[in-house]
């Protein structure tokens, strides 16, 4: 198939009052551009959110998990496929993941980075010496690492990739063949408009005070803003196929992020915000050039006015109208395009998309038919 085939998600989201992702100062991260103080959240905070929102939809055995404790992920797993004691498991983990090189952290059984895996790949590895564990960890430890030292654990950890490393990748400096090059790449959200930092000064009361005791248990300020966010992903599916390993995995994965990094949201202080809420707008567009961030759209800040329908429909407008220009001045032919949006059809916001991007559809269509798309492309380009 051709090597160039990318799908970008343009996404504008409404945040309300929010501190979805924190600084060093425990503020919401904010970023200047344009000349002005954005609101900004990193592009790790949505990836987190979006695996985190996989996770609670996929089967257990699809899991992935990003840990420094894959031996005693894989210790645990093992003993309960072979009935091994705890300590024979952990032993016979070690012996197993010691040829790769990974180096130890500080504590005991602890590797000094995160390993991005999936459960399914420590399956795959415990089918190695599943039959013989016992055998296996009866052995003195330099028999023992003699033993397994040929066994193909190393290979174990670059096939079968779940869902979430053939999307985000696995960068491992010391390892490079452990590495697996990202299909996915996310662009920090940054507000369409500019905004400026808040504090909500709370106090909490002590129910247990006594009449005549006054004044609060707890006083203490948190930093927070509202934004409309434009927000920003691009998937290359030639290497999402190659991380897979299969077309129409590949064509699932593309649904399934799109649903999820749609759908999610970063959990910082969601319990004294509330702040979850749903696009007002998603654009999909295939291209078969290279993707393209439309973020120039609002290099110059949006400014809310009494007689405009509101940022989230201006930041929309504002988006369609930098696409229809970019790929008219650059003479692009994207391969698909579709949106889905809550503005009203008959409206001005929702006339104008219409007419510049395309007729508006429901999100669950404009999945399938993305999906439709690709899989008509994937079959002519064979």
């Amino acid at each position: 198939m051709d090597e160039r085939l990318y799908i970008d998600v343009h996404i504008i989201q409404t945040v309300p009052p929010a501190n979805l992702n924190r600084d060093d100062q425990g503020n919401p991260k904010e970023a200047y551009f344009g000349g002005h103080r954005r609101a900004r959240v990193s592009s790790q905070a949505w990836k987190r959110a979006t695996r985190t929102s996989f996770a609670k939809h996929a089967p257990q055995q699809d899991h992935a998990t990003r840990t420094k404790r894959i031996v005693a992920e894989l210790a645990k797993r093992l003993a309960a496929r072979t009935g091994l004691a705890a300590e024979q498991a952990a032993r016979l983990s070690t012996a197993l993941l010691e040829p790769l090189g990974i180096k130890a952290g500080k504590k005991a059984g602890d590797t000094a980075y995160l390993l991005f895996f999936g459960y399914r790949q420590l399956e795959d590895i415990i089918d190695l010496v599943a039959g013989q564990a016992d055998d296996l960890a009866a052995l003195e430890d330099e028999q023992l690492a003699k033993a397994v030292k040929d066994l193909p654990v190393a290979e174990k950890l670059q096939t079968g990739h779940p869902m979430d490393v053939a999307l985000f990748g696995r960068m491992v400096a010391d390892i490079p063949s452990l590495n697996v090059d990202a299909a996915t790449q996310v662009a920090h959200a940054l507000s369409t408009h500019a905004v400026e930092l808040e504090f909500d000064y709370y106090t909490a009361v002590d129910d247990e005070n006594l009449k005549e005791e006054t004044g609060a248990g707890m006083i203490g300020t948190i930093g927070f803003n509202s934004a409309t966010l434009y927000r920003y992903a691009t998937i290359g599916l030639p290497q999402l196929i190659s991380n897979l390993g299969d077309s129409d995995a590949a064509l699932t994965a593309v649904d399934a992020f799109i649903e999820h990094f749609a759908r999610s949201i970063p959990s910082g202080h969601q319990n004294s915000f509330a702040h979850r809420t749903l696009p007002s707008l998603l654009a999909v567009v295939v291209r078969q050039d290279q993707p393209v961030n439309l973020v120039s759209a609002y290099e110059k800040p949006l400014v809310a006015s009494d007689d405009g329908e509101g940022l989230a429909a201006e930041s929309a407008v504002r988006l369609a109208v930098e696409y229809d220009r970019a790929t008219r001045q650059w003479g692009d032919t994207p391969a698909h395009t579709a949106v889905c949006h809550t503005f009203d059809p008959d409206g001005h916001t929702g006339e104008r998309l219409t007419t510049i991007i395309g007729a508006n559809t429901t999100f669950p269509t404009l999945i399938a038919n993305l999906h439709a798309t690709l899989a008509k492309h994937l079959k002519q380009a064979r």
